[in-house]
């Protein structure tokens, strides 16, 4: 007569070893994510106010349509730390695709509040330091809404940005030149975004 095979059990001490594993990877997975979580907090936001306010439409002086200048911009809540400002405009609505108008960067920081001028010139470099790129006119400095007539409203984001260094970027600057310059130096960052419509 033929005895039944006995079933193996794994061992007290293999299965402990799986139990204490498995432990100790959920934990590790949480540690990792809370540490990204931290490490994205740590970018604080700041405040952007100019002429017009958030949601609202942008004055005709400051679009093609008008005299074409740049806008004043407020800035508040920058960190002790910060060495220089930087200032992207962008339109996402455009109908190639998001339209860059405006790439500046280098405005020098003194406190925690920058006032940046209205009717910046259009160079390259501005006297206190300030440095401005090529927008997608093909023209260096500011150039405001201009969109189709007939297209609706667009949606003009003033984003901007304090960092921790003074950037030193050359040649024919964009928008991505200068994001990618900025990488690892935000401290902090905030918008303003504005409306237009050419009818």
């Amino acid at each position: 007569m033929l005895k039944p095979k006995k079933t193996r059990t794994l061992p007290y001490v293999v299965i402990l070893s799986i139990v204490t594993l498995t432990i100790l990877v959920i934990l590790f997975s949480s540690a990792t994510s809370s540490s990204t979580t931290k490490e994205a907090s740590k970018v604080n936001s700041l405040n952007v106010t100019s002429s017009f306010k958030n949601g609202e439409f942008i004055p005709k002086k400051y679009a093609c349509e008008g005299e074409d200048i740049s806008p004043e911009l407020v800035i508040t809540g920058i960190p002790e730390n910060a060495k220089t400002l930087a200032i992207i405009c962008d339109d996402p609505d455009a109908p190639v695709g998001t339209f860059v108008h405006w790439v500046v960067w280098n405005i020098p920081v003194k406190g925690t509040k920058v006032v940046v001028a209205e009717n910046l010139k259009k160079v390259d470099k501005l006297p206190d330091g300030t440095r401005q790129g090529y927008n997608d006119f093909g023209k260096v400095g500011y150039n405001g809404p201009c969109p189709p007539k007939g297209h609706g409203v667009h949606h003009y984001h003033f984003k901007v940005y304090a960092l921790d260094t003074t950037l030193d970027i050359k040649g024919n600057v964009k928008k991505a030149d200068l994001e990618k310059a900025m990488k690892g130096h935000i401290l902090a960052q905030g918008e303003i975004v504005g409306l237009y419509e050419r009818k």
